[in-house]
């Protein structure tokens, strides 16, 4: 297969064409634009409540909206709120959400323009058990889904209404597990099994998904299923992206930015769904942010791709160690401090530094930046021990000591340092002097400092990564980009995309973001949870909790908030937050502890996927739940 099939073009942004699916009055796929949708979180059977959530959706810019039916009343329900949408001027296109029951799915395709289903639980019951198949065996099992899933095709058949075929990472069936095990792999082959019954019975009205919490997996999956849809000679359907679980706040927008930018940069993906723990009206524009990022299409050229790259795998890019960077390190972290009018002991506290005047002494957060980067404006004081600062060559050379300080070089004026000298060479990804490639390729002592200063830089970025692999260099290499907005979300998102994707990819050593209309705090935390997004550096705890639906079993943003002050200090440290079975374990089977609605005010509690505690009552159980940890051995008390 090769590693090109995923994308239209490795060096430029073309959307993958794929075939029209109508779903209503707004129709996916081929040359219509990126669609936005969202997900209700109340009580379907709330009529009332439903309807008027649904308007605050259509006014954040909702497109589709999804609705929970896990029984066949809340599916006949659905009637009564498409009604009342239509009373009060919104004909937007419903979808059914459906785990569990095909009885409800049947039901709801009659009211609704679109059905999702789970391949992983429409037809299977999980068990965590690890199942022997033979091939006939397992074509028994492949009949017996067909024979559950056929009905719904000839619904949606005779009702016009398409298939959303919605493959979680977590909610992999026993069969599949069994087989192909927790892999990308798994996932899209629980997919490709409904879509060949779909295929076979003549139906094309599709949509499909491979959502993850954990985004390398989701990009994975996602390109794997572009890949074998080509490779079977099967239709390209439109691609649904989302990664689930993603959380609140910052951690939520940059982890679904780093996922669905990076797929979308590659071409792929026709409509966004962000899963954020809040209400679901402030997830439409954030979508809306990232698709809007890619309405031009450049012309499309032939791109040579090195045969070791893997876009269905992670594979860090070997390097060599200088200094602290590259080899088996973490990505460093270099603050840009130049747009400060004068670097001071505060200036650094806004990275991680805090000086502690009464005893003279620094302190370090988990989110303190490994370098400074000073211009033309030497730092004055110490710095605390282990921060390096970096300086443009004419201020480095005029320096007194230059112990932990290091020039920045440029393709200018790289022969006016000595060979022995460790430095931080720029190179734009549009360099093309011989003379400078060649002594970046012979020196052993530097760090390659690659910089872009046009928005859409990522595949090109990308491209030097592999000409660098394809020359057998080994120099670690720092990601610099500068964002000039005075939005503090759209430096997340697009810095996410930008950086977050080469991640994902193997690429970088290090992240330098520069955006001089926004805050030091605001650029450092966003470089620490880029790289926690991209599992390439794990400094806080991270959230795994649901958007909310009307399955969930208690306040979500509630919870969530109280679990986070009680633990946002364990670093590392995965918390599972899921507000019904459905969400868990399986949904969070990235996380190390589980906090899951089982019943109402009742909590069951996991490690991992391990049942620990069942029906804790709520009041309790945010306590059992530190407890539970303790006795792991994960807990550390708060300073």
């Amino acid at each position: 297969m090769k590693s090109t099939a995923f994308t239209p073009s490795f060096e430029y942004y073309k959307r993958r064409e794929s075939i029209e699916v109508v779903i209503g009055a707004v129709p996916l796929g081929a040359k219509h634009p990126i669609r936005i949708q969202s997900m209700t979180t109340i009580d379907t059977m709330d009529t009332i409540g439903s309807i008027e959530q649904c308007l605050r959706m259509v006014n954040s810019g909702c497109e589709y909206i999804r609705i929970t039916a896990p029984s066949i009343k809340e599916a006949q329900n659905l009637a009564e709120i498409k009604k009342g949408l239509k009373a009060r001027g919104a004909k937007i296109p419903l979808i059914a959400d459906i785990h569990f029951t095909p009885n409800a799915a049947e039901v709801a395709a009659e009211y609704v323009e679109k059905v999702r289903v789970n391949p992983g639980n429409y037809a299977d019951k999980k068990k965590f058990d690890l199942i022997e198949y033979d091939d006939d065996s397992y074509q028994e099992e492949l009949d017996r889904i067909k024979e559950k899933f056929l009905p719904l095709v000839d619904r949606c058949k005779a009702f016009g209404t398409a298939i959303r075929i919605g493959t979680n990472h977590g909610s992999l069936s026993d069969r599949i597990m069994s087989r192909y095990g927790d892999t990308p792999l798994g996932m899209v082959e629980s997919a490709l099994e409904f879509i060949r019954i779909c295929e076979e019975a003549g139906f094309d009205q599709l949509v499909v998904s491979m959502k993850s919490s954990n985004p390398q997996v989701m990009i994975q999956a996602y390109r794997l299923l572009v890949a074998k849809l080509n490779e079977e000679g099967l239709k390209s359907y439109p691609l649904h992206l989302g990664v689930t679980e993603a959380g609140e706040g910052e951690d939520g927008r940059i982890k679904s930015a780093l996922g669905i930018g990076t797929l979308l940069e590659d071409g792929i993906g026709d409509t966004i769904r962000v899963s954020l723990t809040e209400e679901p009206e402030f997830e439409a524009p954030i979508a809306r942010v990232l698709a809007e990022r890619y309405t031009l299409e450049d012309e499309e050229v032939e791109s040579v791709v090195p045969e070791h790259f893997a876009p269905f795998e992670y594979k860090r890019r070997k390097s060599k160690e200088v200094l602290n960077i590259g080899g088996e390190n973490v990505p460093r972290v270099i603050s840009d401090l130049t747009s400060e009018k004068k670097i001071t002991k505060e200036s650094l506290k806004h990275i991680g530094h805090s000086y502690l005047s009464a005893i003279d002494k620094w302190g370090m957060g988990d989110l303190g930046a490994d370098y400074v980067y000073s211009g033309d404006k030497p730092i004055m004081f110490m710095l605390p021990n282990g921060l390096k600062e970096i300086l443009n060559l004419k201020s480095w050379k005029q320096l007194s000591t230059k112990e932990n300080k290091y020039p920045l070089i440029t393709f200018e004026n790289f022969k006016e340092v000595d060979n022995d000298q460790i430095v931080f060479a720029e190179l734009g990804i549009e360099e093309e002097d011989k003379a400078y490639w060649e002594w970046l390729l012979s020196r052993d002592n530097l760090v390659i400092v690659l910089s872009a200063s046009t928005e859409f830089s990522y595949k090109k970025m990308r491209s030097v990564f592999m000409k660098l692999e394809e020359a057998g260099n080994t120099t670690p290499v720092v990601v610099r980009r500068q964002y000039n907005t005075e939005s503090e979300e759209k430096f997340q998102l697009f810095a996410a995309t930008d950086l977050g994707g080469l991640l994902i990819d193997g690429y970088g050593d290090g992240s330098w973001l520069k955006a001089p209309c926004l805050k030091l705090e605001s650029i450092n935390s966003t470089s620490f949870s880029i790289l926690q997004a991209a599992r390439t550096r794990m400094t806080k705890t991270e959230y795994i909790s649901c958007p909310s639906c009307g399955r969930t079993l208690f306040d979500l943003q509630e919870t969530t908030a109280m679990i986070r002050k009680r633990t946002d200090h364990l670093k590392g440290i995965k918390i599972g937050i899921m507000g019904c079975i459905v969400n868990g374990p399986g949904e969070m089977a990235d996380a190390d502890y589980g906090y899951v609605g089982s019943g109402k005010g009742k909590i069951t509690l996991y490690k991992g996927q391990e049942v620990i505690q069942r029906s804790v009552p709520s009041a309790e159980a945010v306590d059992q739940l530190i407890e539970l940890i303790k006795d792991h051995g994960d807990w550390i008390d708060p300073n």
